[in-house]
């Protein structure tokens, strides 16, 4: 008995000397910074009169909060994050099966065109206008594995990874002569940079210099559903055939200024390069989406529908059909007869 007497009179010791160390360590831990705060303070000198001066109502405070501004990463409503799903988003293939196939489909070459064997060349300009029944899959408003499944989002995407490069389309130019950066494509969605003071957070007397956009001329999401091509239009003597080849991809915002809309092109793509990344993107299909094609075949077939607003064909003014015919239904008529022309030349080289 006193064997276990003896035992339980050294652990409680134990236990009270663990108690006091761990007791003396915080209080030394905790008086270390007050006496470095302390010794860290300027003495007071009693030489310099306390000076004061009145608060000013406009002051450019650097060392102020920052003050919370527009929220510009989703001004354009394209928002590229993709989320991967956690569990098999597909019900009769597992998840990479299928996924995999389209992200390693590669384009098919073209075929060599020579510029001897060119019997006829013209230039082509049209638009796809996205509201349109048949052209509804470039404005399908839906998040998929690869993001947004939008066409414009698909372009953003391509633009964001450099798998293309844009090019200015300042001035009417959709010859690609200046490349831009994804920057500069960011702020078109935006708007115009623009700067103005703005009430401090913790003291209302003061007004500190924010940089924010003018999110007035920022298009709006819905309002990029127009797609202008720049197009090539050939007659090979040798295979005796008409081919048309895309030369580039313009997207076409609607801004409404004084009431009143006006469209402008925000920067060219060049679409040989951008074939490549069309090639591993599927179209939506509202009537199968077991059988999709993607975004290059779409383009190659002409699955599409377009109007023609500009071409080579007796335009020695280079201007578009909106400033040559007012009226609308005379533009869209004038259109049809560009592509009656070139139709009948090529039925024309064809002997019955």
């Amino acid at each position: 008995m006193k064997k276990y007497q003896l035992y339980f009179g050294l652990a409680l010791a134990s236990m009270l000397w663990i108690n006091l160390a761990q007791a003396q360590f915080n209080y030394a831990a905790k008086k270390k910074p007050a006496t470095a705060a302390k010794d860290s303070v300027a003495p007071k000198t009693d030489n310099t009169p306390a000076a004061v001066t009145p608060a000013a109502p406009v002051v450019t405070n650097p060392n102020a909060k920052s003050v919370k501004t527009y929220d510009t990463t989703l001004v354009g409503g394209f928002n590229d994050k993709k989320q991967k799903p956690q569990r098999n988003n597909y019900a009769f293939f597992s998840e990479n099966s299928k996924r995999k196939g389209v992200q390693e489909k590669i384009p098919l070459p073209y075929e060599n065109l020579r510029e001897e064997d060119a019997l006829f060349s013209e230039f082509l300009w049209e638009e796809i206008d996205g509201r349109e029944k048949l052209n509804r899959p470039f404005t399908y408003q839906a998040y998929d594995d690869n993001g947004d499944q939008r066409f414009f989002a698909l372009l953003l995407r391509a633009i964001d990874k450099q798998e293309v490069v844009p090019f200015s389309a300042a001035g009417g130019d959709d010859r690609f002569t200046q490349p831009i950066s994804s920057d500069e494509v960011s702020s078109m969605l935006k708007g115009s940079l623009d700067t103005q003071l703005v009430q401090n957070v913790d003291n209302p007397n003061i007004y500190d210099t924010s940089i924010i956009y003018n999110t007035k001329l920022a298009p709006n999401p819905d309002s990029i559903y127009t797609f202008r091509l720049k197009e090539q239009w050939i007659f090979d003597k040798k295979t005796s055939r008409m081919y048309c080849r895309i030369i580039g991809i313009a997207p076409v915002a609607t801004l409404v200024i004084n009431n009143k809309p006006t469209k402008r092109t925000l920067f060219w793509l060049y679409y040989p390069e951008l074939r490549t990344t069309l090639a591993k993107a599927e179209v939506y299909n509202p009537k199968n989406i077991s059988s999709r094609i993607t975004w290059e075949e779409l383009f190659e077939s002409r699955y599409f529908n377009s109007y023609i607003v500009k071409s080579s064909i007796d335009n020695f003014n280079d201007k578009l059909l909106n400033a040559i015919y007012k009226d609308p239904i005379r533009r869209l008529q004038e259109g049809e007869k560009i592509r009656q022309k070139i139709f009948d030349y090529e039925q024309d080289r064809w002997v019955y």
